[in-house]
Order: C-alpha cells, then sequence, then structure tokens
C-alpha cells in the first residue's frame, strides 16, 4: 500500500489561488466584498448599571461620544435590563463614514425629577449622517408619576413634559422595532431630517395621557412611516410646517385623535406643506380620523396635494375633517378672522367604517381662501349610535367654502 504525505503549505497555497480565481471569474459577477465588522461600544463597559435605580446618564453619554469618534464602522449597544438616564444627547457630527448603529435590547427609563430637564427632550438625536437605531427595547418616560402634577397648558415653558425621542437634523436615518412608552409630553419629533425611514414601532400612552402627541414632524423632507402601531392621548401623526414629501403607510391608530396635517398658520413665516400621502392605515376608537387643520387669523402659507386613502375607521369620532377654524383651547382662539392658510389637491378616497357621530364628513374651509381640487371617492361611513339603535339613522356631511368633486360610491352624500 503506497502512502502520500501532504505538505500542509502547499495545499493551502492551492487554495488560496483557487479563490482568488474565483473572485475574478465567478460567471463573469463581482463576488460581494465583505463588510468591515463594527466596533461594539457597550454602556455597561462606561458604568451604566441595568438595575433600573442607578443613574446611568454619564454612561450612556460617554459611551456614545466614544462611538461618535470612532473613526471606523461602530455599534451602540443598550443590551438588556432597566437603565435609568436623565437627560442624553447623541450628537454628531460623527467621524465613521458609514452609518452608526444604535442596538437597544434593554429598557431605558427616564428620570421622574423634573428639575433636571433643561431642555424640552429627554433623548435627543442630533446632527448625524447616517443612523440606525432599533433593537426592540424601549424608552420609557414615565409620563405617569408627573403627569398630575404639572399643568403645562397654563405654563409658558414646561420642562416636565419632555419629549421622549427628538431627531434633530439628521439625514439618511432608519428607526425599527423600538417602543415608546408614556412620555411626558410627546413621544417622537422630527425635525429638520431628510431621508427618515420609521417602522415596526410600537407608541403606547393611555387615551387620557395629556397632549402625549405620537410622531410630530416638521421641516423635513423624504419621510416615511410604516407598519407601526400608536395608541396615546392626542394626534398619532401630526404634520406641521415646511413637510415635504412624507407617507404614512399601514399604520394603526387608537386610542388618540387621529392623523393630522396641522395644525398650520399658529407662527409668522410658516414654511409650507407639500405632497403627503397616507394609505392602508386603520383608525380605532379615535376622537378623528384624518384631519386638516389651520388656525383663524394665521399668516399666508399653503398645503398641498394631500391625499388619504384605503383608510379603515372603527368608531371613529370625526372620520373626514378640514377644519380652518382650529382652536386648541379657549385661550388659544384669535377670534373670527379667516385663516390664510390655502389648502388644494386634495384627496378623500376608499375610506369606510363606523362613527358614533351623525356628521361624519366636515369641510369647513376658509371665505378667504375657499378650498381648491378636493376631491372625495369610494366613501362609506356608517353612522353607528350609542344606546338604542335608530334604524332610519344616516350620516350626515357639512361643508363650507368649498367644492367637491364626487366620484364613485360616497355615503354620506356630499355637498358640492
Amino acid at each position: 500500500m503506497t502512502t502520500f504525505k501532504v505538505d500542509i503549505k502547499i495545499v493551502l497555497l492551492i487554495c488560496l489561488v483557487f479563490v482568488s480565481f474565483l473572485a475574478d471569474q465567478t460567471f463573469g459577477h463581482p463576488v460581494a466584498v465583505v463588510k468591515p465588522l463594527q466596533t461594539i461600544f457597550n454602556v455597561l463597559a462606561y458604568g451604566a448599571k441595568p438595575d433600573g435605580k442607578t443613574d446611568s446618564t454619564n454612561a450612556f453619554q460617554a459611551a456614545w461620544e466614544a462611538t461618535c469618534k470612532h473613526p471606523e464602522p461602530a455599534r451602540l449597544v443598550i443590551p438588556g435590563g432597566v437603565f435609568l438616564v436623565r437627560q442624553v444627547k447623541f450628537e454628531g457630527p460623527c467621524n465613521n463614514k458609514s452609518p452608526i448603529y444604535i442596538q437597544l435590547r434593554g429598557i431605558v427609563k427616564a428620570s421622574i425629577d423634573t428639575s433636571t430637564y433643561t431642555e424640552p427632550e429627554w433623548i435627543t438625536f442630533e446632527k448625524i449622517v447616517g443612523l440606525n437605531l432599533n433593537g426592540g427595547g424601549t424608552f420609557d418616560g414615565q409620563g405617569p408619576a408627573v403627569w398630575p402634577k404639572h399643568d403645562c397648558m397654563s405654563q409658558a415653558k414646561c420642562a416636565s413634559r419632555a419629549i421622549n425621542l427628538k431627531f434633530r437634523n439628521i439625514t439618511n436615518a432608519r428607526i425599527g422595532r423600538i417602543t415608546s412608552k408614556d412620555p411626558k409630553g410627546f413621544h417622537m419629533c422630527i425635525n429638520g431630517c431628510n431621508n427618515f425611514r420609521a417602522k415596526a414601532l410600537e407608541i403606547t400612552a393611555p387615551g387620557d395621557s395629556p397632549n402625549t402627541d405620537g410622531i410630530h414632524v416638521s421641516h423635513s423632507n423624504d419621510v416615511t412611516i410604516a407598519k407601526s402601531v400608536i395608541s396615546t392621548g392626542d394626534d398619532c401623526i401630526s404634520i406641521i410646517q415646511g413637510v415635504n414629501r412624507i407617507k404614512i403607510a399601514d399604520v394603526v391608530c387608537g386610542p388618540g385623535h387621529g392623523i393630522s396635517v396641522g395644525s398650520l398658520g399658529k407662527y409668522k413665516n410658516e414654511e409650507d406643506v407639500h405632497d403627503v400621502l397616507v394609505k392602508n392605515c386603520t383608525l380605532i376608537g379615535t376622537k378623528n380620523g384624518v384631519r386638516i387643520k389651520t388656525w383663524p387669523d394665521s399668516p399666508p402659507s399653503a398645503a398641498t396635494n394631500i391625499t388619504f386613502t384605503n383608510i379603515k375607521m372603527e368608531n371613529v369620532t370625526n372620520p373626514i375633517i378640514i377644519d380652518q377654524n382650529y382652536c386648541a383651547s379657549a385661550k388659544s382662539c384669535r377670534g373670527n378672522k379667516a385663516s390664510n392658510v390655502k389648502i388644494s389637491q386634495v384627496k378623500f378616497n376608499n375610506i369606510r367604517g363606523t362613527t358614533p357621530t351623525e356628521c361624519a364628513v366636515k369641510m369647513h374651509c376658509s371665505p378667504s381662501f375657499p378650498c381648491q381640487n378636493v376631491q372625495v371617492s369610494d366613501i362609506n361611513l356608517k353612522y353607528v349610535p350609542v344606546g338604542p339603535t335608530n334604524i332610519l339613522a344616516r350620516a350626515i356631511s357639512e361643508c363650507a367654502n368649498i367644492r367637491v368633486a364626487v366620484a364613485g360610491f360616497v355615503i354620506p352624500p356630499l355637498c358640492k
């Protein structure tokens, strides 16, 4: 029997040559280049304690600064456990050429000591190019601890009503699989951002929680919010001045105040709103459905090319609204002067469901600038009264300073 001796160096050399050949010749296609590994920055390594009691603010800040300064691909990890933090700012610009990843696995809880909040935000992400935030974890604002103690409606500045998450001046963001719970104020604000994608979010607060808007968007371009569940005490999503090209899709809203464009026209020199698409959404037990709202006696601005399509309403009090005489509270009303916000090119398409209110559609536009090019098609909203059922009950509509183009099957019948 003949024995062959194998030189391991020769075998390795042959393998390397073969791999090199494949890299050049694989069916004429380039072989994918393996991305460099990310350097991990774990908040535990900087002193954070996952016990829910120890203040981990400085550890979070230090871990972020190390992540941001790192010149190679980097990932900030917040592992399982409960971390108590005061205000934290994840601020750039960063040294990384590639996006920064933040992986939230645990629960981050806000301090309930409102005297420590010097800014109106709890956690801020700012001046970052390339941000990925995910991981399945939770940001808990601990709002119930402060809601009964502070009447922010009567105060010019109310630090206790801090926003859970503020995204300011972020370019190329991918936010997903995180939860925002019980903020002191709003859940999430997107301001001055470009190419911002958010999906698979869970945003939750009680229906009677004060002014806890879900996602508030302003001065931003190319924003997508998709496949998320929002249950809160105010607007599930609100779109205000300076927003262009925003898409909201496959969102479930309720409880809450619905999905709103506005309020608009509150401040001087507001930027216009263009190209809003809301589609394939479900609203359950909300105060409003899909809404456009502007202040009376407003400076001039415009809201145009707004589409609400394929919307399901379940027990929604005011399913379709255009309100150009919006008044948030008795103290803030501006009298009878007309709104100067021009609303045009609005479509309500394939909206169906139930409402406990007889008037299912309200379109009250400005006498100074009547709504232009409003189209309504395939609407079926059924009035289901609370209490004993009146089989003759039918939903109705109200219109003012508007001409509506109607197509398809429309209930309730609309004014033209």
